[in-house]
């Protein structure tokens, strides 16, 4: 399916067809209906063009949760452990 969103649209929103990518993979991104990797694709950007893409909206570049929180004292108390701390 196409999407074709009409020039006169894009010019009343002030915006290109490069912008609107963007601006729908931000938003998509921002409500979990799409992740990262596609967020990204969807853009056109590169990773860091995206993240800043993100961030120039005040959208957070990542969304943790519980499991990701888990995984982060996992892997903190490991380097804790480690005898190559210095």
């Amino acid at each position: 399916m196409a999407l074709i969103i009409p020039d006169e649209w894009l010019a009343e929103a002030g915006l290109n067809e490069i912008e609107i990518r963007i601006e729908i993979a931000c938003r998509l991104f921002d409500s979990g209906r799409l992740s990262f990797a596609q967020s990204i694709r969807w853009s056109g950007l590169n990773r860091v063009d995206f993240e800043e893409a993100l961030l120039a909206r005040c959208l957070p570049v990542v969304r943790p949760n519980l499991n990701t929180l888990l995984e982060d004292a996992e892997t903190l108390g490991r380097l804790r452990a480690s005898p190559c701390r210095s």
